[in-house]
């Protein structure tokens, strides 16, 4: 049966920054089934850790959790949110309790793995509509194009800009056998002795020149390496985006393997920020549309166990780099639960100067990014309107 253990925290954690605290937890032990923050005086002041096994060093695991929560979390600046957009929830509203199950139990999604979902139809159309709407929309800005990027990434284009220091939670690699006649042969032997796969037979793999693309626009970055452009320029693009979610995976909501409809701006800075935010408001206009009701703010990527990290989300915030659209999705107190279906995010010079990406003036290009979750988009669609197409919005109706 598993245990359930209280860890103090050597210092509360204030309640603003509680979001903060659950998006790290998950990825501190492997040993850690589920949790709750217990509320103090003083804020969140310690957290009930479940396990399975009841031989859990639990002196070893606080001090995980109270150093993350003294390098990752108090160190970060509270802020108030700042919404860009907001669709109230109608007073007679109800969500579509327990949609994913529903999904399941009526044969049109099924789990082929942790975190990894398969589905048909309506998913599948709905998917394909929204896709489109969204691909419509990057390909009226001027000098638009869009490509198809193969799945693999390679590790280095990761390398170059940090990605590993920042999100190494995320991160799936991977891996091939090394290629030699003898390895080949001893794996072979290995393996027919356990008929099954052993952490061991991975010593025969020494390949870790490829990784999943944890998104889509590195891709694209790495496309446009040491060039010249002498205009400003939009690229679009559909692919599976990878990123290990530990325990936090829901359904639809938080896949390890997800598709992403990802658009680049690259150019200079009026351009950039003045595309990101006419896509902004073109996005919003669509969820309007479609009867979704949410809202969208400035956000912070989840940085993890990184020296800077405080410094980062401060960075992010404080510029207003990064914003999140969220729809909701179930009734919860204070506030109805909302997931995150996409995101228009500023990177400043970071990338043009990573990649040697520069303008005509053959300064830095300054880039900006959009990115859709498109199963989170059709999973928040179906939790506000349901899986009776008659009891869609008309707009959708026409199109499927």
């Amino acid at each position: 049966m598993p245990t359930v253990y209280n860890i103090p925290l050597e210092r509360a954690v204030p309640l603003k920054l509680a979001s903060e605290l659950k998006k790290r937890l998950f990825y501190v032990s492997n040993e850690i089934t589920d949790f709750t923050l217990i509320e103090g005086e003083q804020g969140i002041e310690s957290i009930d850790v479940t396990s399975a096994p009841d031989h859990l060093a639990v002196a070893a695991l606080a001090a995980k959790i109270n150093g993350v929560v003294k390098t990752d979390i108090l160190k970060q600046k509270v802020f108030l949110p700042k919404v860009v957009w907001q669709v109230e929830k109608p007073s007679s509203f109800s969500y579509q309790t327990d949609m994913f199950e529903a999904l399941v139990h009526k044969g049109i999604a099924f789990e082929s793995g942790e975190g990894q979902v398969g589905f048909g139809e309506p998913l599948i159309a709905l998917m394909d509509y929204f896709d489109d709407r969204v691909k419509k929309i990057a390909l009226r800005f001027p000098n638009a194009q869009e490509y198809r990027y193969p799945t693999l990434l390679p590790t280095h284009v990761l390398e170059e800009f940090g990605y590993f220091a920042s999100f190494p939670q995320f991160m799936m690699f991977v891996t091939r056998l090394h290629n030699d006649l003898d390895v080949y042969q001893a794996f072979v032997q290995e393996y027919e002795r356990n008929k099954k796969i052993t952490p061991a037979l991975f010593s025969h793999c020494q390949n870790h020149d490829y990784c999943l693309p944890p998104t889509m626009c590195y891709h694209t970055y790495h496309q446009y390496r040491g060039q010249q452009l002498a205009e400003n320029r939009v690229v679009t693009a559909k692919g599976k985006s990878f990123r290990f979610e530990a325990k936090y995976y829901r359904g639809l909501e938080r896949l390890w393997d997800f598709t992403i409809r990802e658009i680049v701006f690259m150019g200079t800075r009026d351009f950039v920020l003045e595309s990101r935010q006419a896509f902004m408001q073109q996005s919003f206009s669509f969820m309007e549309e479609l009867g979704l009701h949410g809202f969208c703010e400035v956000a912070n990527d989840p940085f993890f166990v990184a020296s800077d990290t405080a410094g980062k989300i401060f960075s992010q915030r404080a510029l207003e780099l990064k914003y999140e659209l969220r729809i909701n999705v179930a009734e919860e107190q204070p506030v109805d639960r909302s997931i995150a279906v996409a995101s228009f995010n500023f990177h400043e010079t970071f990338f043009g100067e990573t990649f040697q990406i520069t303008q005509a003036n053959q300064k830095p290009t300054l880039t900006g990014c959009v990115g859709f979750g498109l199963e989170r988009l059709v999973y928040a669609f179906l939790c506000q309107h349901g899986l009776d197409p008659a009891q869609w919005p008309q707009i959708v109706k026409n199109a499927l």
